[in-house]
């Protein structure tokens, strides 16, 4: 049986700024260089899954530049099997992130190439698939596709619905389960406004709070949060959303891929970046018992 977990998603290149809070309109902050990392909520839920420990193939797009094979060295270094597309009529992807002192942070994305993944490139790539994970920040045909083909493979569909976006009801509707945090929960309807889409399992991230996973005909879960003491909470719900998408490939439950994907954040929450070496299945099995 296969445990194979595909991808489909974002690759962008994060550029990291420290500042100390952020910037109004029309003013100049100076901030700390932070570094570039590899990122997009694709990415870096691909190297999650990974780095949990299935295999996993991401789907993407960059552009024909330093920055996209930067982000193809990131992703085979991680394990992560499977080649970018390249397109000349767009740059790669980049998020311009703000982080504050808290751990807490902000950030604009800048789409480039990530808008030029098409149903087309992606339908093939789910063959073969245990899971297939998407997001949001890809055009929605694309996403789409994605967990079409999925469902007609016998896949287990998960999309993180993220950045929130009305328009993406229907395409929701499509997947086994959706992955949320309380601000785009809300700007969905709601969990029983999710679950009236179809969708089996509904998972709610709340940082600090903790993890709720709805799933339709049983009690609600709750997860509470690991004690850890955050430096850069960047990538941690894709961190979850990665090793909880693993853990369903292997054959977990849902409590425990619950509780596996938590783990997954809590580690990653604790180095700078949205992606850590540190992540590994032995850290994970430390942290989540």
């Amino acid at each position: 049986m296969s445990r194979d977990v595909v991808v489909v998603g974002s690759a962008n290149l994060d550029l990291v700024v420290g500042v100390a809070r952020p910037p109004q309109v029309g003013e100049t902050l100076l901030g700390d260089a932070l570094g570039r990392h590899a990122g997009g909520k694709g990415l870096n839920q691909a190297i999650a899954a990974a780095r949990a420990g299935a295999p996993t193939r991401f789907a993407a797009m960059v552009g024909d530049d330093d920055a996209g094979a930067y982000l193809q060295q990131t992703l085979e270094s991680a394990g992560v099997s499977g080649t970018m597309l390249i397109t000349k009529e767009a740059p790669t992807g980049v998020a311009h992130i703000f982080s504050y002192p808290d751990g807490d942070n902000s950030i604009v994305v800048a789409a480039g190439a990530n808008s030029h993944l098409t149903p087309e490139h992606v339908e093939a790539a789910v063959a073969g698939a245990a899971v297939v994970l998407a997001q949001l920040e890809v055009p929605l045909e694309t996403v789409a596709a994605a967990l079409a083909a999925a469902n007609e493979a016998g896949a287990f569909s998960i999309v993180n619905a993220a950045p929130a976006n009305p328009d993406a009801l229907t395409v929701l509707s499509l997947a086994d389960a959706v992955v949320v945090n309380e601000t785009e929960c809300a700007e969905f309807g709601g969990v029983e406004a999710l679950q009236s889409l179809g969708v089996e399992m509904v998972v709610v991230t709340r940082g600090g709070d903790g993890v709720d996973g709805y799933f339709i005909g049983n009690e609600p879960i709750h997860i509470d949060a690991f004690a850890i003491t955050p430096v850069d909470t960047t990538g941690a719900g894709d961190a979850f959303c990665g090793a909880f998408a693993a853990a369903i490939a292997i054959g977990a439950d849902f409590p425990a891929a619950l509780r596996r994907g938590s783990a997954a954040g809590a580690i990653l929450a604790q180095y700078p970046g949205a992606n850590t070496r540190e992540l590994t299945p032995a850290a994970i099995d430390a942290l989540a018992g």
